[in-house]
């Protein structure tokens, strides 16, 4: 059997979210099946890193693609002469893009389709290349893997695709995300924000992060408890937006920006947080969730989407357009020395529910599915 895979995400120090799935699921995938070879397709130079074994043969082809036009060359262009030149038996794309033209079977892995939903978040051009291919790519696709029951069941009611033809792939988490003893956080917290407790939020500025709602529940709590508390922000500006939110200039003073930061980094950013809010408007799924668990660090996400899915009562479930509830529940977990021992231990008990292996297990069960389609 040979695979071939767009693993055009896979940046060395770069790697974002579906890079990260590919990068865990597709290290897993190679090493448990040496007598599959796996054709890796980069669009530009790659790190040996993600050259996870023998059977697997990186190829380098066509110009980093980060813009529709370029998108559109290097899935109908150079995904079509390699997949002319190699022949696999499968093509699967963990970000969705398809070739329209080959007959090869493909797995489309879809995260989610936010942008059917409000394509004001994006640039123009970007929203009308999803909202024409999507619903293509969707239709062309032999088989569909998604992250969670609520993208598989928007997946298939927007694009009319038969729910028996879309595999639902949870995410994993990093598993060296976990709870620091009381030195180790008061010593990362006179590091990150002047000794104070402080919210964690981590993400992309972006609208659909909805940190506008988030920073003015903060500003709530910081005027109720006088500048008891940090906000923490870890993340990037995406598609160049902007943050301008009217808050005062107190609130502006407790806002800690830290911009990207290393997998080690968070570790111990993440375990001397006080809480994780994870409050969006539109997700897929959500690894910011398992991380807060794993952290055991009470989390504050959306009841909307598929946030209540990944969580299962294990976090506190708000309206993220309401902003007294965001305000009211970081009240409940910040005023207290021990929030809710109760919901800590849901939350134990629903990481185990997630693993990066039982990701790559899933996924590799869909290719085969794929593989063996009619």
């Amino acid at each position: 059997m040979r695979v071939l895979v767009n693993t055009r995400l896979l940046i060395k120090n770069k790697l974002e979210g579906i890079g990260w799935f590919t990068f865990e699921t597709f290290k897993r995938i190679t090493q448990n099946n040496p007598n599959v070879e796996f054709i890796f397709l980069f669009d530009r130079p790659f790190h040996q890193d993600f050259v996870f074994g023998e059977n697997v043969i990186p190829i380098k082809k066509g110009l980093p693609s980060r813009h529709p036009i370029l998108w559109y060359l290097w899935f109908e262009k150079t995904v079509n002469s390699v997949i002319n030149q190699y022949k696999p038996d499968v093509f699967v794309s963990p970000d969705g893009y398809l070739n329209l033209k080959t007959k090869t079977k493909q797995l489309a892995v879809i995260h989610d389709i936010n942008f059917e939903h409000h394509p004001d978040w994006l640039p123009k051009t970007y929203s009308r290349y999803y909202k024409k291919n999507f619903p293509k790519f969707a239709q062309k696709a032999t088989r569909i893997a998604t992250v969670s029951e609520f993208s598989k069941h928007d997946i298939s009611k927007q694009y009319n695709v038969n729910l028996n033809k879309i595999d639902v792939v949870y995410n994993g988490y990093n598993t060296n995300y976990t709870s620091l003893n009381k030195s180790e956080i008061q010593g990362a917290r006179n590091e990150i924000s002047e000794g104070k407790p402080y919210i964690l939020f981590i993400g992309s500025i972006h609208p659909r992060k909805n940190l506008e709602n988030q920073l003015k529940a903060f500003q709530l709590l910081n005027n109720k408890y006088s500048n008891e508390y940090k906000f923490v922000i870890v993340g990037e500006s995406m598609w160049s937006n902007k943050l301008d939110i009217d808050i005062d200039a107190a609130t502006k003073q407790n806002i800690v920006w830290m911009g990207r930061q290393s997998a080690e980094a968070l570790k111990t950013i993440i375990g001397a947080a006080k809480l994780m809010s994870y409050v969006s408007l539109f997700e897929g799924f959500g690894i910011p969730i398992l991380e807060g668990f794993s952290a055991n660090i009470p989390v504050v996400t959306s009841n909307v989407t598929s946030m209540p899915e990944i969580s299962n009562g294990a976090a506190l479930e708000v309206n993220p357009k309401n902003v007294n509830e965001i305000f009211e529940a970081y009240q409940k977990i910040m005023s207290k020395e021990n929030f809710s021992p109760e919901l800590i231990q849901k939350a134990n008990t629903r990481l185990n529910e997630f693993s990066w292996d039982k990701s790559a297990d899933l996924l590799w069960q869909s290719i085969q599915k794929t593989y063996h389609a009619d």
